[in-house]
């Protein structure tokens, strides 16, 4: 017998026969009155209900007599919730108006009610008392548009036209798919980033002991937040951050995660091709000591030109797949390169000679005066919230319970590497310590050279990475529900991918592109806009107050880290940048 929808519970009682009606003043609110009947809002009825049941036509629907009965209980009587009741002696009523018309309160897309659809799990919306003008908000589909395309079929942009449908969805199913495997490439890739090298520095920043505390409970906190992602996505019916959050704040919202999206991305697209810059001449300056006098071959040792023709030859084509699922095994071949460069600043910072080697004060191993800026380049560094529905979106079976795993697995091992090249880098480097910590070594040390070709082609393989997601919040904004269009395509791909190079031709600070962006759009996405939204989404609960405290913190880490990042930038404090 199927459970019937919440809007049984708010039938008018003129509708109800003989005494029941007399009873009209009982809240038609309480849950008594959504007890079970057969599906108002399937095609047809069962044609049979057993013995001692009346048959409905199409257009009627069951709402047994035991539902009223229930109703004339004094205030306070225990219930059990969600029990499938049978009673012999059924009434008709008429059936609503259809659920199809009906939109959310925040100008949502209508709520498509049917026997294929299914509502939110029960234990993330316990009814509370004054809630149910809410409910229509809680209980829709869960995230129709990505699951698969016989699901997203209905939502095709071309209507009803059967050929362009079908051909439509042939495309979707078409597209690749990953497992759990792929899916935790591309997430721990996504993570395991170019902000790995940076965590010495954030050391440096917060001290020893701050630094490792920070490490470990932004690691819980972003971990958590990830999977809220998903969560508020499965809330709000939308299929994507930027759509959840335009549906619990309205056009503002879009705005404001449109913008700390596209900036996170961007930001790290320039760090990548800084570290480009940084790494690669390096590896030939040291295979070739005289490729500096070589005619032509003397611009690889140039970092203007290494970036340019690496970027436009090796991520630029990677940039310009559709698909994030296709980018999986370039995710897998730089999570090797990164076990390579945990392994270099381990061994090669245990070799360093003494005159290279750092030195440290009270501060620096306990709590220094940075640690605020050391949030932002930690969570630059573990924030992939910006592709998290994208991850989702290419599972080949996504539901919550397989992300949170992927999101578990990668958030920690992603952890694992980030201590380790923290605490190898700092404790030999300590003061000394700069944004890149493969820059503290010399440039004719073997084994950090090979370190440094790892971490260039896994930047030159990261960098598409952001681009999808730069690429994916102008669409969502500019052509919301567009089908897709080859030339703006090509035009977004290629604009975003040519202006973070021009960008990172400007710079040669990584740390400093690590600390601004981390501490606006990074905080934004990660501490405050998540939790906001499943605050927005939920009822009142335990969860929803470590939620608001997530927020608190989120946004008292953005404006004090933001200040005093751009303080440094104007103060030039720390010296220059080492520059190849």
């Amino acid at each position: 017998m199927a459970k019937a929808p919440n809007h049984g519970a708010h039938q008018d009682d003129s509708h109800l026969p003989g005494a029941v009606a007399a009873h009209s003043h009982h809240s038609p609110s309480e849950e008594d009155r959504g007890l079970l009947a057969d599906d108002p809002l399937s095609p047809r009825h069962h044609e049979s209900h057993g013995a001692g049941t009346t048959t409905t036509g199409d257009e009627g629907y069951f709402v047994t007599a035991k539902q009223y009965a229930t109703s004339l209980r004094s205030p306070g009587t225990p219930r059990t919730p969600n029990r499938v009741r049978f009673n012999p002696i059924p009434s008709i009523v008429e059936p609503p108006p259809p659920r199809a018309s009906m939109t959310n309160s925040n100008g949502g897309s209508s709520a498509r009610a049917s026997r294929d659809s299914f509502d939110v799990d029960d234990d993330l919306f316990h009814h509370a008392p004054g809630a149910d003008e809410h409910d229509d908000h809680h209980r829709l589909p869960l995230l129709t548009d990505i699951e698969a395309p016989s699901v997203t079929l209905a939502n095709s942009p071309w209507g009803e036209d059967a050929d362009d449908v079908h051909e439509w969805a042939e495309q979707e199913r078409a597209r690749p798919k990953s497992g759990l495997k792929m899916a935790f490439m591309n997430m721990a890739n996504s993570i395991i980033g170019a902000g790995i090298i940076g965590q010495p520095y954030a050391f440096k920043q917060a001290g020893l002991l701050a630094g490792v505390i920070l490490l470990v409970g932004l690691t819980v906190v972003v971990d958590w937040t990830i999977c809220l992602i998903v969560i508020n996505s499965k809330l709000s019916g939308s299929n994507s951050f930027q759509g959840t959050v335009e549906h619990c704040f309205g056009k503002t919202g879009l705005i404001a995660i449109s913008v700390a999206q596209w900036a996170f991305a961007f930001g790290g697209m320039v760090a990548f091709g800084v570290i480009v810059g940084d790494s690669i001449p390096h590896v030939f300056t040291a295979i070739w000591p005289d490729i500096r006098e070589m005619p032509v071959f003397h611009l690889l040792a140039n970092r203007q030109v290494v970036i340019v023709v690496f970027i436009l030859g090796i991520s630029y084509p990677l940039t310009l797949y559709r698909d994030i699922a296709k980018l999986a095994k370039a995710s897998t071949l730089a999570l090797i390169s990164m076990g390579v460069i945990v392994a270099t600043v381990i061994i090669q910072g245990a070799l360093t000679p003494k005159a290279d080697r750092g030195s440290f004060t009270p501060a620096l191993l306990t709590v220094n005066t940075g640690i605020f800026e050391a949030i932002g380049v930690i969570s630059f560094a573990f924030v992939c919230h910006h592709n998290s529905l994208l991850i989702y979106g290419s599972l080949k079976t996504p539901t919550i319970d397989r992300f949170s795993r992927v999101t578990h697995y990668s958030t920690g091992i992603s952890m694992v590497a980030c201590l380790l090249v923290a605490l190898a880098g700092f404790v030999t480097f300590g003061d000394k310590t700069l944004g890149n910590v493969l820059n503290n070594f010399p440039s004719d040390n073997v084994m950090v050279t090979i370190a440094r070709l790892c971490f260039g082609l896994n930047m030159l393989t990261t960098l598409p990475l952001e681009a999808f997601v730069c690429r994916e919040v102008m669409f969502n904004y500019f052509f919301p529900g567009e089908p897709f269009n080859m030339h703006l395509h090509l035009i977004f791909s290629s604009a975003l991918v040519v202006s973070a190079m021009v960008m990172s031709l400007l710079t040669c600070d990584v740390g400093a592109v690590f600390e601004l962006v981390g501490a606006t759009s990074a905080c934004a996405i990660a501490y405050i806009l998540p939790p906001l939204c499943y605050i927005k989404l939920t009822t009142r609960s335990w969860k929803t107050y470590v939620a608001a405290a997530i927020i608190v913190f989120g946004t008292v880490v953005m404006v004090i880290s933001l200040i005093q990042a751009v303080a440094k930038m104007v103060s030039s404090d720390g010296g220059p940048a080492k520059c190849m």
